[in-house]
Parts: C-alpha cells; sequence; structure tokens
C-alpha cells in the first residue's frame, strides 16, 4: 500500500512522548519534554518503537516545512535550473533563488518553517535512539536494530540537509535539556563526523533493499540507503564550501581530508554496486515513469524517498510540467513553477535519451470543456519533464497538494559518486567504468561505439575524467535540485553562475556554441488532437516542413530574465547558504548569529 500507512496516527503516538507544559518558551529548538508514555514501554516493544520511528519523518509534511517551502525552494538557482520568481524584483521567494535571502524572509522567516521543523525531527530522532539503546536491546538482525539503524539515518539526513542548507549549525544529539536548549551553532565538522559515524554503525543494523519485510518500499530506510547517503555526506564534507571569515575552502580537519573521506565514499559505493540489491532502470524514462506512478517498490533505481500521503506535498504541484487549467490530466491547475535554464537542452546531445524527459518546451493549454492541448511555451521558459501529472496514475484533486514522493537518492548518483571519487584516487581508467555505465542507458545501443566507449576512453587524465563527471551530473540530475550541493563542493557555483548567464546571452544572439540553434519552431497535433510534433528544436532543422505546420518565433530571451539567474553585483560564493531566519535569532537568548555578511 502507498505510504507510510498511518503515519498521522503514528505521530500522535510520538507526540504523546514528546507533548508536555514547555518549561521555558523558546520557539528556537524543540523544548523538552516530560513523557507521558514510559520511553521505557515505548522502547521495548517493537510495534510502539516502530511508530515512535514513523513519527521522525511526520514533520517533512508540515506546510512550511519540506512540503511547501524547503523540497519548492532550495537548490535554486545552478547552471541547469531556475526557479521562475527569480525575475520578480524584491519578490521574497526569489530572493531565495538569486542568492539574495534576507534574515526576515517573508517566506521562511515563520516559527513552523524547515528549520523548526528539522529540529523537531531531530529531537524526535535524539530520543528514538536513546530510548532503543536503553532498552530495546539493539542487534544485528533483530527489529529493534533496524529501527535504532532507521533513528540514525534519519537524524544523519536531516543534519545533512541543515548543513548543506544554513552551513554551520547547533549540534544536538542528545534529547534537549534545559541546559542544551539555547545551543550556539557549532562547527560543520562537529556535525559531519557524527554522522558518518552514525551511518556507519546504522549500516551494519539496517537490511539490504528487500531482504527483510522492513525494506521492501522505497519509503523505508535500507542498508543501499545508508550507505549512499555516507558517501554523499563524506564527498560534502572533503569539499569545498563556505566558512565564516575564512572565504570558500575545504575543510582544515585532517579527519575530514579528501583522501579519508573519498576512500568512504569509494568503498561505500562499490558496497552497493556489488550488492546487487539496487539498479538503474532500463530506460531514463522508466525511473520517472515510476516515480510519477507512485510505484514504491525497493529494488529498483529510487532508492529512498520522503513519503507523502495523497493529500500531502508539493512535488508535481511545483515542478510538473504547467497545466493552466483543470483538465483531462489532473484536476489541479499547477506545475511549472521552475525548469531547466533554455541552454540547457542545446547542451545535451542530440541523441541522448534524457533530454526529451528532462527538458519539455511546452505547457498544458487552459481546457475547453475539460480537453487541453500542448502549447509552446517560450525560448526563455522550459519545464521539467521528470514531473508530470499525465503519468500519474491518479487523477489529482486536491487544490494545493500531489501526494508525489520526493526521490532522495536514486542509483544513477551512487554510480557517478563512485566515478568521480575512483578518479580522484585511482585515476581515470578506474572511473570509466561507472561513466560508461550511465551514458550507456542514455544512448541507444547503435551509438555505444561512439557515444559511450569513444567517448570514455578519449578521457585519458584526471582533469578530463573529472569535467566529464560535472558535465554528465548535468545530464542526469537537471530537476532534481542537487546540481547547487554539487557545484558548491566542486567550487564551481560562482563560476558556473557566471557563465550559465553569458551562455543564455549567447543563445539570444545565436552566437557561440549557440549559433546554429534554430529561429523558427514549426508545429501542429498529432491524431490525438493533444500531443504536439515540433520540428525545429534541432540543430539544423531550418527548413519549413509544410503548410500543415504551424510556425512560432524562437528568439526571445529578454536581458532582464538572463540576469535573474543571480542578483546583479552578488557573487553567489558569498551567498551559499540561506540566513538563519530572525525569528530564531530573536528567540535563541543571544546564542544564534548569522555569518557571510547577513
Amino acid at each position: 500500500m502507498k505510504k507510510i500507512k498511518s503515519i498521522i496516527i503514528l505521530a500522535v503516538l510520538i507526540m504523546s512522548l514528546f507533548n508536555s507544559c514547555k518549561e521555558f518558551d523558546s520557539d528556537f529548538l524543540e523544548t523538552p519534554a516530560k513523557s507521558t508514555l514510559q520511553e521505557s514501554l515505548i522502547f521495548s516493544q517493537v510495534d510502539l518503537a516502530r511508530g515512535a520511528i514513523d513519527g521522525i519523518l511526520e514533520p517533512i509534511g508540515q506546510t512550511n516545512s519540506y512540503r511547501g517551502r524547503h523540497i519548492p525552494f532550495y537548490g535554486f538557482n545552478t547552471d541547469t535550473e531556475w526557479n521562475y520568481n527569480s525575475s520578480s524584483v524584491g519578490n521574497a521567494t526569489g530572493d531565495l533563488m538569486v542568492y539574495d535571502a534576507k534574515a526576515n524572509n517573508t517566506q521562511m522567516n515563520r516559527t513552523n518553517s524547515s528549520w523548526a521543523m528539522i529540529y523537531r525531527a531531530i529531537e524526535r530522532a535524539n530520543i528514538c535512539i536513546k530510548g532503543i539503546r536503553l532498552y530495546g536491546n539493539p542487534e544485528v538482525g533483530n527489529e529493534m536494530g533496524q529501527l535504532l539503524g532507521e533513528a540514525l539515518t534519519l537524524r544523519a539526513m536531516y543534519y545533512s540537509d541543515l548543513v548543506k542548507t544554513w552551513g554551520d549549525v547547533p549540534a544536538l544529539f542528545e534529547p534537549t535539556t534545559f541546559e542544551s536548549a539555547y545551543t550556539p551553532k557549532s562547527s560543520r565538522n562537529i556535525v559531519y563526523k557524527q554522522i558518518i559515524a552514525d551511518l556507519a554503525e546504522a549500516s551494519e543494523l539496517v537490511a539490504w533493499p528487500n531482504e527483510s519485510s522492513a525494506t521492501t518500499s522505497v519509503e523505508k530506510v535500507n542498508k543501499a540507503f545508508v550507505k549512499g547517503l555516507r558517501a554523499r555526506v563524506a564527498l560534502a564534507a572533503s569539499g569545498f564550501q563556505q566558512f565564516p571569515n575564512d572565504g570558500v575552502r575545504r575543510s582544515n580537519d585532517p579527519d575530514l581530508s579528501v583522501a579519508k573521506m573519498y576512500k568512504i565514499a569509494l568503498d561505500e559505493c562499490r558496497s552497493i554496486i556489488n550488492s546487487g540489491t539496487v539498479g538503474l532502470e532500463p530506460s531514463f524514462e522508466t525511473v520517472w515513469r515510476k516515480l510519477n506512478e507512485e510505484n514504491i517498490s525497493a529494488g529498483g533505481e529510487s532508492i529512498w524517498e520522503m513519503p507523502f500521503s495523497d493529500g500531502r506535498g508539493r512535488v508535481n504541484f511545483s515542478f510538473a510540467i504547467r497545466h493552466r487549467s483543470v483538465d483531462q490530466h489532473t484536476g489541479q491547475a499547477r506545475g511549472g513553477i521552475s525548469g531547466p535554464l533554455p541552454t540547457v537542452f542545446y547542451d545535451y546531445d542530440e541523441a541522448d535519451s534524457r533530454r526529451d524527459i528532462t527538458c519539455v518546451p511546452y505547457q498544458w493549454g487552459t481546457a475547453i470543456d475539460g480537453f487541453s492541448k500542448q502549447e509552446l511555451v517560450s525560448l526563455d521558459i522550459w519545464y521539467f519533464g521528470k514531473y508530470r501529472y499525465e503519468w500519474m496514475n491518479r487523477y489529482v484533486t486536491s487544490s494545493n497538494d500531489d501526494g508525489i514522493n520526493k526521490m532522495y537518492m536514486r542509483y544513477a548518483e551512487i554510480i557517478l559518486m563512485a566515478a568521480e571519487a575512483a578518479n580522484e584516487l585511482e585515476g581515470p581508467s578506474a572511473a570509466a567504468p561507472y561513466l560508461k555505465q550511465i551514458r550507456r542507458r542514455a544512448f541507444n545501443a547503435a551509438d555505444h561505439a561512439t557515444k559511450v566507449d569513444g567517448y570514455v576512453n578519449a578521457l585519458t587524465t584526471k582533469e578530463d575524467m573529472f569535467n566529464a563527471i560535472v558535465k554528465e551530473h548535468k545530464y542526469e540530475f537537471t530537476g532534481e535540485m542537487e546540481r547547487k550541493q554539487a557545484l558548491i563542493r566542486w567550487n564551481k557555483l560562482g563560476t558556473n553562475l557566471a557563465t550559465a548567464k553569458q551562455k543564455m546571452l549567447d543563445l539570444k544572439n545565436r552566437t557561440g556554441e549557440y549559433a546554429d540553434v534554430p529561429t523558427t519552431l514549426y508545429y501542429k497535433y498529432e491524431a490525438d488532437e493533444e500531443t504536439l510534433k515540433i520540428y525545429g528544436l534541432n540543430r539544423g532543422e531550418t527548413t519549413n516542413p509544410g503548410p500543415d505546420y504551424f510556425s512560432k518565433d524562437w528568439t526571445v530571451i529578454e536581458d532582464d530574465v538572463i540576469n535573474s539567474l543571480f542578483k546583479e553585483g552578488v557573487n553567489p560564493d558569498d551567498r551559499q547558504f540561506w540566513p538563519i531566519w530572525q525569528v530564531f535569532i530573536d528567540s535563541s537568548n543571544g546564542t544564534l548569529v548569522n555569518d557571510y555578511g547577513y
């Protein structure tokens, strides 16, 4: 059955563990609470402990948490993706995207925003971890061991998101007490080292996908996710990042060196690969059809998904191809708050099957008698084709939620992390088989000799292989909002964003690498009278295909739109993180401050 069953009921159970009269007034972190159910009772019984663990995930569905703010807004803008609020000058949502967020941002400066909800979840995880250790007798292979591993993993997931969003944050790894409630920020190195160790422990406790009844769904934590998250965190910990008063650099903590962290990443990725418990889907389209069809069976490409019930979550609501009205595919007229940069479509090899899934040049127009057609938009507006109401098996009727899960990690990331780490530690020949595996799926068999083997075999230096991996990441993950974190750790955020602006100017002017992009599109409708047939998107398609086609100018990209990728005069490398929102600064009893010039 789809979704974590009865998660609200389970959350009520754990809330009874947390709720009590507050001993002091604080919105900074969750306040300590006296249990109304004995911890010894809850954490000595598997069913009750399972309810407590499920309660750790409940905060993601809160209105201003991951559901309505963090998932839709974090991760923009990059060299591949932008949010269409960016061009609205002074818009609070746009400020989050253009590297000009303020601590009093009206979208985020709320007591129930993701900062608070993440710490609520961490507090629940801390209580579960302590309770299971004390009363649950967790061991490798038993159910309590699985639950402890899940709690450690979920806490690590939340902390990894805190650090990538805000940099240094309060490190709380025990249930909150009066003394710890007003905790100042800690070095992110402390957080990184703790969660890397936690994930190592969790990987011993948690079962592989489909190895037990607890790991048959991608909504449940499994060993592949634990190891993949550990690899992701290790790469981030050793990567470039902005430090207070110290600019962008790698960590100077020897425990987080490139050599040590890349070794962890490579070992974990190879362990996942060798397990055979997950793997690439046969086609790129299948990955996204399964997400939209809400297929949550473990063992495919999706490794772990943030679960949303049918009436919660805004993944398609935010990112799907735009539907201008209720129509034959959806009862929710939404989607399309963001999309790929217009250059991205033209950066793909035309034979790459990922291109037309990732970059869509049309919307669904206003319906007539409940029926709508695809309509071309404009050169500067594209949509992510990975998210589609028309691929869902369920007709969405909610006004503002769609219930599609957030795919948090998939196997393709494991393969590319293995390629990156192998290249760094062992050289390009060790990375080549991984890069070939990703590209082999992207191209038809007839193209493998040139576009897979020939292309990869020519990458004979570590630098060439690294640059190819950076490009492949773009082709594989555009629209998944993973790019920003990757650009930061590669020390390419500011440089690539500046280059992206220039590339869009070149496309507008049809100069440089975009000189041969056609300036006119031709289109007609297929026999179903809703699906567009388009000519002129590919380079060289400049001849009118016939009188039954309509034409559309394909040149307009306004300079102010191009410049909205990031605020003029702002260096994105000086704004890699969001500020801590003012409401939490004000309620921190003077222990929290903002860095980075905020």
